[in-house]
């Protein structure tokens, strides 16, 4: 029961999360790519026409990634290096409150990403359904099965570990 509601609340957490970015992107799209260029070169941003490019279309396209749960380290890792740029060229001098164009949608955002992309995602997701768990590579035993799968080839639970529901068992950092 207790992995089932952490992957319940990891959904919800990227649907939420996804959400926020995908509204971030929508609104550049909708002032347009050239006026949030524009907008980033008044806030000093380097490159802005680029960073306005990348910024609409890592927060759309990674934000949509984080709800349906694909490619979550790659996107993760590309959200988070967005609002790093937006933490470091607009927002860190303006102090944390973001009420005063501060940084703690930004931190709160980057690091969210960091944590769905790499590791903290569930099993609600598409990597998951796609790619399944990876397991580690198991001992190959004498008659040349690997340790904990059965002659069909089929991979059965380890000596002692009980159904994923098992309260006693705790997810791990790379299961998602």
């Amino acid at each position: 029961m207790r992995r089932s509601m952490y992957d319940i609340l990891a959904l919800v957490a990227r649907v939420g999360v996804g959400a926020v970015f995908i509204a971030h992107g929508w609104q550049k799209t909708g002032d347009g790519i050239d006026a949030t260029g524009a907008g980033f070169a008044e806030m000093g941003v380097p490159y802005p026409a680029i960073a306005a490019g990348y910024a609409t279309f890592v927060e759309l396209i990674g934000g949509a990634a984080l709800i349906v749960g694909i490619g979550l380290p790659l996107f993760g890792l590309l959200l988070a290096a967005d609002m790093a740029g937006a933490f470091v060229f607009v927002h860190a001098q303006n102090g944390i409150f973001v009420s005063q164009n501060g940084f703690e949608l930004v931190l709160a955002l980057g690091l969210a990403s960091l944590l769905l992309g790499f590791g903290g995602s569930g099993r609600l997701t598409l990597d998951n359904l796609i790619f399944g768990r990876r397991r580690e590579t198991r001992a190959v035993t004498r008659d040349g099965e690997s340790e904990g799968e059965s002659e069909s080839g089929r991979a059965e639970p380890d000596a002692g570990e009980g159904p994923a529901e098992t309260p006693a068992r705790e997810p791990t950092s790379r299961e998602g």
